[in-house]
């Protein structure tokens, strides 16, 4: 197996343990207090189940291998603007705390270097 695609299913597997089981199925609440603390309780639920199911879909679309490029650059400005919501309106909801922050950051790496240099050097490969 390709180490890009073997990163893709890793990589698809955390949105899929996030969107589902933290925020569809709210095996971890806190997911929702912190949805909460940004736009108010009344429909903090319903919003946490969307963004969950809106992560499932990040994962099928990554592994469909539709427009990878954009697909990494959505994953990371995804990425990049809840954490930093999270880092400045909730920090003390986060697991660990502001420090999310780095491990945010080096999914982030991850992300990039999966695309951006696996993928190129396996096409040389080849």
């Amino acid at each position: 197996m390709k180490r890009n695609k073997l990163l893709n299913y890793l990589i698809a597997a955390v949105w899929i343990a996030n969107g589902l089981f933290c925020k569809v199925l709210n095996l971890v609440p806190r997911h929702q207090e912190i949805v909460a603390r940004i736009i108010g309780n009344a429909h903090a639920g319903v919003l946490t189940r969307a963004i969950g199911f809106s992560e499932m879909a990040m994962a099928v679309w990554i592994l469909t291998g539709f427009k990878t490029k954009l697909n990494a650059i959505t994953q990371v400005v995804v990425i990049v603007t809840m954490n930093s919501l999270e880092f400045i309106l909730a920090p003390d909801l986060l697991l660990w705390g502001r420090f999310n922050a780095l491990f945010a950051f080096l999914f982030v790496l991850v992300i990039l270097y999966n695309e951006f240099y696996l993928r190129n050097w396996q096409n040389q490969q080849t």
